[in-house]
């Protein structure tokens, strides 16, 4: 498959995901019982000032004549207004979107760092004792619900030991720094401001290494699995017999080949992470979507959960797609169709 052509196809993708989700998502949010208007109006209100409010949301129309008034102004790139902050979710999205990315960019990142080399000790000492504590590991990772290990976390070394804070992007008495990328590190460096970096870096290391946890376990079994299979090859054997060392074998010939088969399920752990960033940043009261679409749903604000559903599935849609491009870039027998 040429470039262009897998570009055409996921294009026609993301539409169809875009579209799937705005049907699912507008179904969900109004099968959940409850009156936005009256939430709004407050207990209080009167039924007429209620049916007002209702009336100027569009909430006394059909379902199916709000539905087709909310993809009207999607294909116009309106995600509409939210009912709880009264202002355009897009605009909403912009603000709390870099959080979230931050976070879930920070934990991929540890979640490689820490899950390729236990994956590689795992196939290359292959059901001796370390492979058995590096699976015990990942099995542990992948079932440990990470609200539980976010609030243990937080009990340890914050309510114990005192080392690392645990809510926020920053403390109270730090003003953030002058919005570039959104992303704190990144704009406190470019400010020159070092003690806002450090700050927020404190902040941000338990709710990635909580939000990286699963993730280890995921990527480390994916690299075990990949590099078992290279170190069965028949290069590896001639390898060994050439004279050359164990280790030279594994780090610059079966590494790099396992990383290549890897690099789908490496990829799509970003947009994992942005879906399960939701309870890690209700947790940490980490300011991003998450924690945004939580109380958008407790608010039974329609348009907020909407939005933060159509954008997280969209950039879903869009790392899968790099990811596809990239593997064609570094494989390109798998647009020829060869056999790997």
């Amino acid at each position: 498959m040429s470039f262009w052509s897998l570009l055409r196809q996921r294009c026609w993708g993301l539409v169809l995901v875009v579209v799937g989700v705005c049907v699912i998502t507008f179904i969900i949010s109004h099968l959940i019982p409850g009156d936005p208007a009256r939430l709004l109006a407050g207990e209080r209100a009167s039924d007429e000032i209620v049916q007002h409010i209702r009336h100027q949301l569009g909430l006394d129309l059909p379902l199916w004549q709000q539905f087709a008034h909310y993809v009207n102004a999607l294909a116009h790139g309106d995600l509409g207004t939210s009912i709880r902050t009264g202002r355009p979710v897009l605009e909403d999205m912009r603000a709390f979107f870099p959080a979230t990315l931050e976070l879930a960019i920070c934990a991929l990142f540890i979640a490689l760092i820490v899950g390729v080399p236990l994956g590689v000790l795992s196939a290359v000492y292959r059901n001796r004792w370390t492979d058995h504590l590096v699976r015990l590991m990942a099995l542990t990772g992948i079932s440990t619900p990470a609200f539980w290990l976010g609030l243990g976390v937080i009990v340890l070394f914050y309510g114990k030991l005192n080392l690392l804070p645990g809510s926020g992007r920053l403390d109270d008495w730090l003003d953030p720094p002058a919005r570039i990328t959104g992303f704190y590190l990144i704009d406190s460096l470019l400010a020159g401001d070092m003690e806002v970096f450090f700050n927020a870096l404190q902040h941000l290391i338990l709710p990635a290494l909580t939000l990286a946890f699963v993730h280890v376990g995921i990527v480390a079994r994916q690299i075990r699995s990949a590099m078992l299979e290279q170190l069965s090859e028949d290069y590896v054997r001639t390898a060994l017999a050439s004279g050359l060392s164990k280790f030279t074998i594994v780090v610059r010939y079966a590494l790099p080949n396992a990383l290549i088969p890897s690099v789908t399920v490496l990829g799509l752990a970003l947009g994992d992470l942005l879906y399960g960033a939701v309870l890690t940043e209700t947790v940490f009261s980490w300011p991003g979507m998450g924690a945004y679409v939580v109380t958008s749903i407790q608010s039974l604000d329609f348009p907020a959960v909407m939005g933060f559903a159509i954008v997280v599935s969209f950039a879903y849609v869009l790392v899968n797609l790099a990811v596809d491009l990239l593997y064609l870039w570094i494989d390109p027998r798998v647009g020829r169709g060869e056999k790997q």
